[in-house]
């Protein structure tokens, strides 16, 4: 990597200089890692940032080919593997501290890595890649992979907690269910079936290889390593939890001893304490913020706590723990940088919450921070002042003191509009600060502190400003100004050019007008458009051209300013155009000096560019287009440093030059001197106001406190509406109070003009709506429209064009939705009616309330027939061969005692056997199918489906008899709906005599008319009636003129059908329309009156009275003949009544009769259909037990060869122990023979030298080994790791390094001869060797042992398995002979006659047998014989106490019949016996006299009828008096009754006047309701109180009563 970044910068370095990376500033966002004891490291951005614990020291690594993607690292080995993000992605792995590439690896993943991971040892990398991979990679050797399923499942293969079925036999695993065979059996599971409950979210690792597992719903699980055993911990609670600290989703976790660390969001950090399946939480460390990341350094003295802010702190584990904080993140990326002039010590950056931070330049450390608490945009630093401008999205500017860098402050805000600050710059010179807006306002304020930052004015430009630029030099006394914005309707770019003076601040209010905006002709204003879009531009320093930055092609432009002025807008060419060689639209700046111009883009490079030839002469990659490129850049007055910011990936890149050639640095370091001399008294002036500025706002801000608390207390003489008038005012905008006073202004300088425009409008609109009141009296010819009167036509119009788009648009998604729900109604009516052979309908009763239903059915298909043809063709064979055996047995047994008769009577007895057997009896059938007619005599005994095929057949004949039962219904169905049609087409026939004679009697009857209805008729539901559409139709101009042709000339074809009708009015007007009288015109005929009976009856003449009486003669006949017609129609409409009544009554009946019979064909469907379904899931047991037993006989073949493969390797194991073994025993004994040979070798020399060189012999070296700290050793929970080969060669070297020691001369024991000496040395190091040989043996004879234990293992395990795949496989074939054998069997029982109560005993027959049912028969016939007799005896025993009840009951009649008769003879004693009666027996001519009575009688009744007329002719007079009285009275009402009116009138005035007036009055009557109903209230209660002591009087003697009545019990 190193050498790759060389070597680009040598490419881009073509003048002589080059960019270096000093510092990088930046925050991670994935986890933080140790790399080694002291130093930690993390990705951001194209860096690695590595951080020194200890001494805060920050070094750099840059990835050159974009985004740093996933970092792991090895602490062993301090080595760091991180990945690109770029496409088909690369991982390189550099060592710390020289950070020199050690290999780079290339593997096929496409888009990116997500996880890398080191082993310990080093030597293997684990990278994970995301979509559409998904790839696991292991680099430098492959490792066998595992499942990696730690669910605690329960066993598919073999399950042992299945449920037994004792009804529908046995419950098979999923996999059989499935029918799956193969080696997918024994991981298939369905998709319904999810696993529950919890979700991981973090986990670690312990010594033992066990997994300490937290969950998102707060539960902490262990799973085993080895057996992947799940454990749930139970939490022990101490202590009542602490409220809002409850620990629901841990996000971080890390192992200790005893325990692990968890935190969650709440900012705490705890202790759990594991023992056994318990823990016990305990707090262990507080965090200001939510916890994203823990980790411990490789040697546990320290832990690592990384904030999802991004901030890291280190806990320390020592005798006083520590608890520091590393590196402290800002609040969100960088939004805006920039450098505190002259740009050599300090710079700044600003987050989008406000957040403003410090930094040293040297080293990159935060300075200080200060908080605005507001969403911040942008940020510019002064040059002429140590002071800070920060704008924000709610359009205020807060400048900032920041002479004391470590200490900024805040002194002032500005309010210049409400629209979000998108831009802020400064003058070269700090004259001006130009703020740019989202709305395309340009305001300037005067940069001095002295001035209080006052607001001059605005300019306004085009909406979304792209950039702003500047030009103000030292011997020029203006400061040009350009602006630049895009045109988007055309494509094109704006630039508006204006100049602004030095003296602007003294001569402002000329300037500018009543608005506050700068006037273009002393400003200088002018605009140019350019024909292709800018992303960026900027005005060179001598003003004669712009340099932009092409928006759409990779090219960067000059265009020449036009020398002479001009009005309007001036379209600029291409003057000089390069390549610009960046990604994407890009941004352009010029140096302090304007001799160098730098480009940025989206592709993250930065360029610095000559600005006369535009010649790149340095670049650097700070950036990538993975995280979109560099944002902003700033370069330092004297250009020696710059800022580079990222877009997205939040890094701040400090570059430095590392070259830079003569004239280069020399020129912006002069210009830089000049510019600092020049600004040197108004920077020192501007500072000494700033410490004054500072003091005043803070005594300001406390005076603004005073006053605020002053006004917020409640004063009489101020009222609400003014605070708010108040703090409104100060909260206004400056633009905004500008407008305010140019309005009010106005306001007093047009009023009167305002009041004639008003005047005017009002007369106009009066105009128009007299002209609209006019308009609706006249005629419809010259009547105008309403939109005629609308004075904006054009307004009209577009309304009116408006509004026939949107009802197009809505027309065209009514026919869209109308059209789909037309395709959904034809598929459903295809489907649920067309494709029905009967369709579905129902018949309702006419008085009842039943309603039956009809069964739809489609159509058999051609393979329904087929097969059941064949199946009825193979149960026809059947039976007949049946038939044909039982003749052959019977024949042959026979055959020599029949004759030839005998035996056509024998087959013909055999046939009715046969067709007896066939039909079953309904509760063996298992249905009534009987019932209805349908005979199945190829159906098989439910005892005899044994078979899988005839099963099939079963169901394929039971489909067959559902059919014919639903068919037979049908046509009952059938017959009963054209029964009804014709009862309906009756009772309408007789409706129409009955409403006739209703006619001629003038009822108001009302007919009862039967209707189908829509479920009798469904076909009606798929047509639409006229009569159902509600909404108006919609017709076309050319269809209403087609319908008015058609009108017309229908009325003229009836015209001239019809003819003359003279005759028709002429028998109208003649005879009343016929030409004779029908019976039924006898109620409407009326004779008519004679014309003399208008007169007086005194006047009439003795014709008139004859004609008179003929008159009344006729009219009493007439009277008689329409009674008599008028009975005739009444009894005629009676029985035309009662025979409706009667036949819709009949049909009633017979649909109910219909109805029970719809009920039971629906019970044999249910009936058959269970059948069928018995027979289906019997058919898919069956399946389930083949496929089963195929999976296990699988299986045991896979299982099988597994064994000989383990038996092989077990073997061949042995045989490599067998031979490991002999070479170890081998280097052993060789050891042994050195040890003991030592004497032999060196016997020439004296026995005490022997001694000594043998106590040398045995003396080893010692191997520093380093050694835990004690009080770290506590903490620490990893124990030393087995060493691999790489770390024994090294301590074999060591050791001979150590024996290279022990072998010196200096530690030759005196008086022994060096030639020994050597020989010594030579054999102590054979023996030095030889043993290490023999430990590195029987460490490896170990792991053989091991292997081989293992292996033997799982080879127990496979023989374990073997069996029980045997088990089971004969467990499943017992289950399957026992199923084949055990059948469901359909009964049908009366009700009554099942004996046992508790249904669970019907459901085990452990001990049941089938028996013969004539040994139920015998024995039933031999219970209902001794019943019989014991019936019999009890009959006997109660018609004797019959007779002796019937005698008791004659004797008390014969008592009765006597009492009744004496009770006679005493009525006949006391009968009354009258006067008449005793006349009549007495009188002997007793009629005679009667006689006499009856003529005296008829005379006084002739001379009560002489004055009875007397009288009534006087009454008549007397009637003809009062009618004339009462016509005079009438007259006199009505002349009283308009009276009464206006009175009435009068008095409801009155009352509405005294209603108005008298509220007194009212409440007086009010008080006086209320003390009538107290009064009222009173004599009740009092009356109450009477009647309550009266009861209790009563009661009291009733009591005394009653005591009187019982008797008395005295002693004796």
């Amino acid at each position: 990597m190193a050498q790759g970044r060389e070597r680009e910068e040598n490419v881009y370095a073509t003048a002589g200089a080059s960019l270096s990376v000093r510092w990088v500033q930046g925050f991670p966002k994935q986890n933080v890692q140790f790399i080694n004891d002291s130093t930690i490291c993390y990705p951001c951005g194209n860096f690695v940032i590595f951080i020194n614990i200890e001494t805060k020291k920050k070094t750099v690594l840059q990835c050159m080919n974009g985004v740093v993607g996933v970092v792991a690292t090895n602490v062993p080995y301090e080595v760091v593997a991180f990945s690109d993000r770029r496409l088909r992605p690369l991982i390189y792995i550099y060592n710390f501290p020289g950070l020199t590439r050690r290999n780079k690896l290339k593997g096929n993943v496409l888009l990116d890595y997500t996880l890398l991971s080191f082993s310990y040892c080093g030597t293997y990398l684990a990278s994970y890649s995301s979509l559409p991979e998904f790839e696991l990679a292991l680099w430098s050797i492959k490792l066998p992979m595992e499942d990696g399923s730690f669910f605690n499942e329960t066993d598919v293969i073999f399950p042992t907690s299945l449920p037994k079925d004792l009804i529908y036999g046995p419950v098979l695993p999923l996999s059989a269910i499935a029918g799956l065979v193969g080696e997918e059996a024994e991981t298939f599971r369905p998709k319904d079936d999810l696993y529950p409950l919890l979700h991981p979210s973090v986990h670690c690792w312990t010594p033992t290889s066990d997994l300490y597992v937290g969950c998102e719903e707060g539960h902490l699980l262990m799973v085993n390593g080895e057996t992947l055993k799940v454990t749930l911990l139970n939490k022990i609670e101490d202590k009542v939890p602490t409220e809002g600290r409850n620990l629901i989703s841990p996000v971080t976790m890390v192992y200790q001893k005893g325990g692990v660390l968890i935190s969650g969001i709440d900012g705490f950090v705890y202790s759990f304490t594991i023992k056994d399946s318990t823990y016990k939480v305990e707090d262990f460390l507080e965090i200001e913020e939510p916890v994203a990341h823990m980790m411990f350094s490789p040697n546990y003295h320290m832990l690592l706590i990384q904030t999802d802010k991004g901030s890291v702190y280190i806990y320390t584990y020592c005798e006083k723990p520590t608890f520091d904080k590393v590196l402290e993140a800002c609040d969100g990326k960088f939004q805006a940088i920039d450098f505190i002039p002259p740009g050599n010590e300090y710079c700044l950056t600003l987050t989008h919450s406000g957040e403003v931070c410090v930094w040293y330049i040297e080293d990159g450390t935060c300075a200080s921070r200060i908080y605005l608490n507001t969403p911040a945009t942008v940020l510019a630093c002064s040059p002429s002042s140590l002071s800070v401008a920060v704008g924000t999205m709610g359009g205020f500017i807060h400048f900032l003191d920041v002479r004391d860098a470590e200490a900024p402050q805040a002194i002032h805000k500005a309010f210049p509009s409400k629209w979000s600050v998108q831009h802020l710059l400064y003058d070269q010179r700090g004259i001006y600060l130009l703020v740019g807006t989202s709305e395309g306002y340009v305001f300037i304020i005067n940069a001095n502190p002295s001035s209080l930052f006052q607001i001059l004015g605005f300019v306004e430009v085009g909406k979304d400003i792209l950039q702003i630029s500047t030009v103000s030099l030292l011997e020029t006394d203006i400061v040009e100004v350009m602006v630049l914005s895009p045109l988007p309707e055309t494509g094109r770019s704006r630039l508006e050019i204006f100049t602004l003076p030095k003296i602007l601040p003294q001569v402002s209010a000329s300037f500018i007008d009543e608005r506050g905006r700068l006037k273009d002709a002393l400003i200088h204003k002018f605009r140019y458009e350019i024909e292709h879009s800018l992303s960026s531009a900027v005005l060179d320093f001598q003003s004669h051209q712009i340099y932009g930055f092409c928006n759409q092609v990779p090219y960067i432009c000059s265009y020449l300013l036009p020398e002479q002025e001009h009005s309007g807008i001036c379209i600029l060419k291409p003057y000089q155009k390069v390549q610009s060689k960046h990604y994407g639209p890009g941004m352009l700046s010029l140096s302090p000096h304007g001799l160098w111009l730098i480009t940025i883009a989206k592709g993250g490079i930065l360029c610095i560019r000559d600005v006369h030839t535009l010649e790149t002469f340095v670049r650097s990659r700070s950036h990538s287009h993975q995280g979109h490129g560099i944002q902003s850049v700033r370069i330092s007055m004297d250009g020696q440093n710059i800022l580079v910011n990222g877009r997205d990936d939040g890094t701040l890149v400090y570059l430095r030059w590392r070259r830079l050639g003569g004239n280069l640095a020399s020129e912006i370091i002069h210009y830089c001197q000049k510019l600092l001399i020049s600004l040197s008294n108004t920077m020192d002036e501007e500072n000494d106001y700033l410490s004054i500025q500072q003091g005043e706002s803070l005594n300001l801000e406390s005076k603004s406190e005073h006053t605020i608390n002053e006004n917020m207390k409640p004063s009489i003489d101020s009222s609400q509406e003014e605070l708010v008038q108040v703090d409104n005012l100060k909260e206004m905008p400056w633009i905004q109070q500008k407008s305010q006073e140019a309005i009010k202004n106005e306001v007093k300088l047009f009023s009167k003009k305002r009041k004639e425009i008003k005047t005017g409008i009002k007369a106009l609109a009066k105009t128009v709506l007299t002209m609209m009141e006019e308009n609706e009296t006249v005629d419809n010819i010259a009547k105008l429209d309403q939109k005629e009167f609308g004075l904006d036509l054009e307004e009209l119009e577009r309304l009116h064009d408006e509004n026939e788009e949107e009802v197009a648009k809505i027309r065209k998604d009514a026919e869209m939705h109308n059209l789909a729900k037309a395709y959904l109604a034809e598929l459903i009516k295809e489907e649920c009616w067309n494709s029905m052979a009967v369709k579905g309908r129902a018949l309702k009763c006419f008085h009842m309330p039943y309603v039956v239903e009809n069964f739809p059915m489609k159509e058999r298909t051609e393979e329904e027939l087929k097969e059941l043809k064949r199946v009825l063709r193979q149960k026809k064979i059947e039976t007949e061969c049946l038939k044909l055996r039982k003749e052959i047995v019977e024949v042959q047994s026979t055959i020599t005692l029949v004759k030839k008769h005998h035996e056509e009577e024998d087959e013909e007895e055999e046939e009715e056997v046969a067709v007896k057997n066939s039909n079953l009896p309904n509760y063996l059938l298992g249905s009534l199918s009987t019932d209805f007619g349908v005979q199945a005599p190829l159906l098989s005994s439910q005892l005899e489906l044994h078979s899988r095929e005839e099963k099939i057949n079963q169901i394929i004949l039971l489909k067959d008899v559902i059919y014919k039962v639903k068919t037979a219904f049908n046509n009952e169905f059938d017959a009963a709906y054209k029964q009804k049609e014709f009862e309906v087409a009756r009772v309408k026939e007789r409706n129409v005599r009955i409403k006739e004679i209703i006619l001629d009697l003038d009822l108001e009857e009302v007919v009862w008319q039967p209707e189908f209805d829509n479920c009798e008729k469904p076909e009606r539901t798929l047509i639409v009636e006229n009569k159902e559409i509600t909404a108006q139709k919609m017709l076309n101009p050319w269809l209403k003129a087609k319908a008015e042709l058609t009108a017309a000339r229908e009325m003229e074809r009836w015209l001239l059908t019809r003819g003359p009708d003279t005759r028709h009015r002429g028998l109208m007007d003649m005879m009343g329309g016929v030409l004779e009288v029908k019976k039924e015109d006898i109620l409407r005929m009326v004779i008519p009156q004679p014309a003399f009976m208008v007169k007086p009856d005194a006047l009439w003449s003795e014709e008139e009275r004859k004609q008179f009486k003929d008159y009344e003669k006729k009219v009493k006949e007439l009277n008689e003949e329409r009674d008599k017609y008028r009975k005739s129609l009444e009894a005629e409409m009676k029985k035309l009544q009662n025979s409706i009544q009667e036949s819709t009554q009949n049909f009633d009946e017979h649909l109910k009769r219909l109805f029970e019979r719809r009920v039971k064909a629906e019970m044999v469907v249910n009936q058959e259909e269970l059948k069928i379904n018995n027979l289906v899931f019997s058919l898919l047991l069956d399946e389930e037990i083949s496929s089963r037993e195929a999976f296990l006989n699988n299986y045991l073949t896979r299982k099988q060869e597994e064994k000989n493969q383990t038996s092989e390797a077990i073997q061949k194991a042995r045989e490599d122990l067998d031979v490991y073994k002999e070479h170890y025993d081998n280097l052993l004994a060789e050891d042994k023979v050195l040890d003991r040979s030592f004497r032999k070798e060196f016997s020439e020399i004296p026995s005490h030298q022997v001694d000594i060189l043998y106590k040398l012999f045995k003396r080893r070296p010692r191997i520093h080994k380093q050694k835990m700290h004690s009080d770290t050793a506590n903490i620490v929970p990893f124990g030393e790791r087995p060493e691999s080969g790489k770390l024994n060669k090294d301590g074999f070297v060591q050791l001979m390094k150590a024996m290279d020691d022990l072998d010196n001369i200096s530690n030759m024991p005196e008086g022994l001869d060096p030639s020994v000496w050597d020989h010594f040395c030579m054999t102590r190091r054979a023996k030095v060797e030889n043993e290490q040989k023999v430990k590195q043996k029987a460490a490896g004879l170990m792991e053989m042992m091991a292997f081989l234990r293992r292996r033997t293992e799982d080879d127990d395990k496979l023989k374990q398995e073997i069996e029980k795949v045997f088990h089971e496989l004969m467990v499943l074939q017992e289950e399957k002979v026992r199923f084949q054998l055990n059948l469901t069997i359909q009964i049908l029982l009366k009700q009554g006659q099942v004996e046992l109560e508790n249904f669970q005993l019907l459901l085990e027959y452990p001990d049941a047998i089938l028996i013969n049912k004539n040994i139920i028969e015998d024995l039933n016939s031999v219970i209902r014989t001794q019943g019989q007799k014991k019936v019999a005896s009890m009959m006997e025993s109660k018609d004797v106490h019959k007779g002796i009840f019937q005698i008791e009951w004659e004797h008390k009649k014969m008592e009765m019949e006597m009492e009744d008769l004496n009770q006679k003879a005493w009525d006949i004693q006391m009968l009354f016996f009258s006067r008449d009666r005793q006349k009549y027996l007495n009188e002997p001519n007793y009629e005679t006299l009667i006689a006499i009575q009856i003529g005296i009688m008829e005379q006084t009744i002739a001379v009560l009828e002489k004055t009875h007329k007397k009288n009534v002719e006087n009454c008549k007079k007397l009637l003809k008096k009062l009618r004339r009285y009462s016509n005079q009275k009438d007259v006199a009402n009505y002349t009283l009754s308009c009276n009464l009116r206006e009175e009435l009138v009068a008095v409801s005035e009155r009352k509405d006047i005294c209603n108005a007036m008298g509220s007194k009055l009212t409440c007086e009557k009010i008080a006086k309701e209320r003390y009538e109903n107290m009064m009222q209230q009173q004599k009740l209660t009092n009356i109450a109180k009477q009647q309550a002591e009266q009861i209790s009087i009563l009661q009291a003697e009733v009591e005394r009563l009653r005591m009187k009545t019982f008797p008395a019990l005295v002693q004796i």
